[in-house]
């Protein structure tokens, strides 16, 4: 066994890379559980090795040199754990880096993102349902820890009145992701996959759910997704407008890598906005319905749409009618996504600007920074003993915390403890 490895070798090899995958943002709570579940998608040898990757994207030759093991042995790992979708792997400039994505969005949906034999679904499938939706400890973390959530609403674009459509932004279009993206890939949706394996899917489109750009690419080439262009990514949302399905995708402006086609009843994302809807776990759209009560004949559709339970029926307290209902929304649970606006026949609901505007992180490093800050894992990002930071990177990385509010600095700095970090801020604007 390698040198660096020994170092570490009377700890179990799961162990370590459940210790591995909680320096991400977003961690994943340690369980016989998870333990089962790491099993399955990683061998004893695999998680040891997959344990000392560093957080940042690496190469074969750094990878290389951590496991002390000769570079040729090494990209044969490497790709191998690419083609099973636990690493992504990201070539540009005719160079391949590797990186391990979080358990979720990550290498948990990967693993159910087409049919294989490799490994036994149905056993992985319950595994995650009891994780996920029982033991509630990741779900939660993951998706109610922090301001700043992993992913976000789009707005149904058929909902808005027309003189919206000239103030809705690009990025709060999913039609736009689609336009701009480059690969684009569509898989079976992770959730409803998931979901027919313990009996509890319902009848929405499988092979919908989108993948794009870095993401899409490696996917694409290993066999779990499937390429396809624009014409076919419009008919796709098209399909999921048509069948209900809400639009959430990765919360940043730029390089999105990911929208899910979401059913209420399989979404973890959509699960988890109805159990912990007081928390705010998934970032809403910048818009919010409008409700006519003169007009709504409390005919309850609208109730029967929204996938977050944020619609209900009450009391039209007519003195004329007194059975007559009409429909009441809760705005903190509203995610602003427009489904209920094609429902009603009476088009007695329409959406309006929120008042206050939802802030989008520009793009994937932001978010990530500002997870880690409020999260209190900023300097596994910044100090990694497995590969040092470039100037480059350090200089990105420190880019983003400037541009971030005072609070947000003083809680960066806290956590890093740098007499360098807190010059720089100091001198920031001198």
């Amino acid at each position: 066994m390698a040198h660096h490895l020994n170092n570490y070798s009377h700890h179990k090899p799961h162990d370590l890379l459940t210790s591995r995958l909680n320096r991400f943002p977003q961690g994943a709570p340690d369980s016989r559980l998870l333990e089962k579940i790491l099993k399955i998608l990683f061998s004893d040898r695999e998680a040891e090795l997959v344990a000392a990757l560093p957080i940042k994207p690496f190469t074969a030759r750094q990878a290389s040199r951590i496991w002390s093991i000769g570079e040729a042995q090494t990209q044969k790992t490497l790709d191998s754990l690419a083609s099973r979708a636990i690493l992504v792997d990201i070539v540009q400039n005719d160079e391949t880096q590797y990186v391990l994505p979080p358990p979720m969005a990550g290498f948990f949906e990967f693993s159910l993102m087409r049919l294989r034999d490799d490994i036994d679904q149905k056993v992985l499938s319950e595994l995650f349902y009891q994780y996920l939706n029982e033991e509630e400890d990741f779900i939660r973390e993951l998706f109610t820890e922090g301001d700043t959530q992993l992913g976000r609403t789009f707005v149904h674009e058929p909902a808005l009145p027309d003189q919206q459509t000239l103030h809705v932004l690009d990025y709060e279009r999913a039609s736009e992701v689609i336009e701009t993206a480059d690969p684009m890939g569509v898989s079976l949706c992770y959730c409803r996959h998931k979901m027919q394996h313990v009996d509890k899917a319902c009848e929405a489109p499988l092979d919908i759910c989108m993948t794009f750009n870095t993401s899409a690419d490696s996917l694409i080439r290993h066999g779990h997704a499937r390429r396809v262009d624009v014409v076919e990514g419009r008919e796709l949302l098209h399909k999921a407008y048509e069948n209900n399905l809400v639009q959430f995708g990765e919360n940043n402006m730029r390089g999105v890598n990911f929208i899910c086609n979401c059913c209420g009843c399989c979404c973890e994302a959509l699960l988890a906005a109805k159990r912990f809807a007081h928390l705010h776990p998934v970032h809403t759209t910048n818009y919010i319905p409008s409700l006519a009560s003169e007009s709504c004949k409390g005919c309850g559709k609208c109730v029967d749409i929204c996938p977050v339970e944020a619609l209900s029926l009450v009391s039209a307290n007519s003195p004329h009618n007194p059975k007559k209902r009409r429909a009441r929304l809760d705005k903190e649970t509203c995610l602003g996504c427009g489904l209920c606006v094609r429902s009603c026949p009476t088009e007695s609901i329409h959406l309006a600007p929120r008042r206050e505007k939802v802030i989008t992180p520009v793009n994937s490093a932001h978010r990530v920074v500002l997870m880690a800050i409020e999260r209190g894992k900023l300097q596994h990002l910044i100090f990694d003993n497995h590969v040092l930071f470039s100037h480059r990177a350090l200089a990105a990385l420190l880019g983003v915390v400037f541009k971030l509010p005072p609070v947000k600095q003083i809680l960066a700095n806290n956590q890093v403890q740098s007499r360098y970090i807190e010059r720089i801020l100091a001198n920031k604007g001198h």
